[in-house]
């Protein structure tokens, strides 16, 4: 058989390794095989490639070295960074921003204001992701995927010549590519692109598009958006698309992002992907009915999507459904979705629904699942089942549990602090309050807990200074309020 056969019939069958050897001795007999060279580059591409345009997470450093001009103060329901607290009920995550059905660029990570506020955030292995941006991650994988070559990179990109290359259309797009995923030198990717885009004479769009994804790598997020939106207008692509919305939710403009999404829904009617996208927006601006809507309007289109199922079926846990949403955590088990946050969502599930028979066996699986990043949540939940059936003392043995794994678990802190005040010790419980405010400055529950308690100990300057924190974290809480009118009456009689 040909080996050059053979060597497409294994790149085809995704076979990508025993490809690229067998170019290599292609290419050992005759070094200037264009073909083989190709197949090779392609090859190794394919070894390594991610789909690049979720695995994108924001780190503290572009958050606070980038050079855009970002309004301090947006209108309501216009910035992701301040969604609001138009729902109030659905917890935080240890970065500040409310939970989500799935984990996914964003929900795990928050904009810092300050160099002050980004060091204080707890950035661990628990709580949120570390301090590295896309590009570290980025050139882990590449010094990874170089390992496997014995002889040193395929090839010299110093040595290329890139005006040459560039001009031939059928060699350049798999070499950027393999520079660019493989090698991951984002430079010399970016100067193939502007040359071949030359050579062009601008009428590509592919050409446009990944010179744009270098531009956004690089950090240039405006010159990648003048890149993409000219793309869009010569050729309407998907990925196009999908990469002009992460452009502007990069540049905290949602509602810009929410009229791509609509304009690509015209060319691709009632796309998953898009509607996806156009979920999360709302989901991230605290507009839960319309997030929801959409996340309906995607298991119309497939129904095995599991995003949407767990999106729904957490919205029906926190508006007081756990029957309703158990069947949606139901199904992803049946999907063969098997880890702990299903298990730990399925417990919370039967316990609220009164199904005591069920919710021992999935803690446990949870509990026999969890990893040190989880297990936290799965104790504190534990604690909450002891709570319900009148066990103080199992609660706070599971609350002390969970603080074991994760010193920087806030809200056991702050239930720690509550049950400390129900055993009559309010020393102990104001140094809880305390500890659970300065870890989770989002939180509001702490603070108010705190001026409850400095209240009825007798010190109102230390309850309606916490108060007042207390309403800066959620604006709309009513008993809070009633409290600090109680303490502004009080002061304005004395």
């Amino acid at each position: 058989m040909d080996p050059l056969y053979l060597a497409l019939s294994l790149f085809r069958r995704r076979r990508y390794e025993e490809c690229a050897s067998i170019c290599t001795e292609l290419l050992v007999k005759n070094p200037y095989d264009q073909a083989v060279w190709t197949l090779k580059l392609t090859a190794l591409t394919e070894q390594v490639y991610v789909d690049d345009i979720e695995a994108e997470e924001e780190g503290i450093a572009e958050a606070l070295l980038d050079n855009d001009a970002v309004a301090q103060m947006p209108r309501p329901g216009t910035s992701l960074r301040t969604p609001g607290t138009a729902v109030g009920s659905r917890p935080k995550t240890q970065a500040g921003r409310p939970v989500s059905g799935m984990v996914r660029p964003g929900t795990l990570s928050s904009r810092p204001g300050t160099m002050e506020q980004a060091l204080s955030t707890p950035r661990t292995a628990r709580t949120s992701r570390p301090v590295t941006s896309q590009s570290a991650r980025t050139v882990r994988l590449g010094t990874a995927s170089m390992v496997s070559e014995p002889d040193g990179p395929f090839v010299q990109l110093s040595r290329l010549n890139m005006s040459k290359y560039a001009q031939q259309p059928s060699i350049a797009k798999p070499l950027f590519e393999y520079i660019f995923y493989h090698e991951n030198d984002i430079r010399h990717a970016m100067e193939l692109a502007v040359q071949a885009t030359q050579a062009c004479k601008f009428e590509d769009w592919w050409w446009k598009v990944q010179l744009g994804k270098c531009y956004y790598m690089l950090g240039m997020v405006r010159d990648a958006e003048q890149q993409f939106r000219s793309a869009v207008k010569q050729h309407q692509s998907l990925e196009t698309f999908l990469r002009l919305v992460r452009v502007y939710v990069r540049l905290d403009q949602p509602l810009s992002a929410l009229e791509v999404c609509k304009t690509g829904l015209g060319y691709f009617p009632e796309d998953v992907t898009l509607t996806t996208e156009m979920a999360r927006l709302f989901e991230g601006l605290n507009d839960i009915v319309m997030s929801v809507k959409y996340y309906r309007q995607i298991l119309q289109q497939d129904a095995t999507h599991a995003e949407a199922i767990a999106c729904i079926g957490m919205q029906h846990f926190y508006t007081d459904q756990p029957e309703v949403a158990l069947r949606f955590y139901r199904r992803l088990l049946q999907m063969g979705i098997y880890n702990v946050e299903l298990f730990n969502n399925l417990g919370l599930c039967c316990f609220y629904a009164q199904q005591y028979d069920m919710m021992l066996p999935c803690f446990k699986q949870a509990l026999g699942l969890a990893t040190d990043e989880a297990v936290a949540d799965v104790w504190y939940n534990i604690s909450h089942v002891a709570l319900g059936v009148g066990d103080s003392n199992l609660a706070t043995q599971c609350l002390r549990l969970s603080l074991s794994t994760d010193n920087n678990h806030a809200p056991s802190y702050n239930n720690l602090g509550v049950l400390e005040i129900r055993q009559g010790r309010a020393e102990q419980a104001r140094a809880f309050f305390q500890a659970s405010a300065s870890l989770a400055p989002y939180l509001f529950e702490p603070n108010f807990n705190h001026a409850l308690l400095s209240q009825k100990v007798g010190d109102l300057q230390t309850s309606y200074m916490v108060v007042q924190k207390a309403l800066q974290a959620y604006p709309a809480h009513i008993e809070s309020r009633e409290l600090l009118l109680k303490l502004q009456a009080h002061f304005s009689f004395i």
